[in-house]
């Protein structure tokens, strides 16, 4: 048995992200997407996370990137509905059937055409 304290999860189940936050996580999509269009993944799939790749493939609607990554869009949208809406509000509208996160990534793609 580790003797390592218990993680406290608290500071996460209590925060709301807000609009600016949103917008900041839009923008960087945006960029990204805007990179692998303009010069293909291989530059950025040892830079950028799993659930980076994964969020700017959904984005592009690349769904060979996110088979290989293992990333379902069910998941994708999970993961972002936690950064977007923080805890609670990531449970309601998975719960909802994550109405919310895909609006925010129809916007997004909207952005990018």
């Amino acid at each position: 048995m580790s003797d390592a304290a218990p993680v406290d999860w608290k500071h996460l189940k209590t925060r709301h992200p807000s609009d600016a936050e949103r917008a900041a996580v839009g923008t960087t999509l945006l960029e990204r997407a805007r990179l692998v269009r303009a010069h293909g993944w291989d530059d950025y799939r040892g830079t950028w996370t799993e659930g980076e790749l994964a969020g700017v493939a959904y984005l592009l609607g690349d769904t060979a990137l996110l088979e290989e990554l293992g990333e379902p869009e069910g998941s994708v949208l999970t993961r972002f509905a936690g950064e977007l809406y923080g805890f609670h509000g990531a449970r309601k509208d998975i719960a909802a059937g994550l109405v919310d996160t895909q609006a925010w990534f129809a916007g997004i793609r909207k952005q990018l055409q």
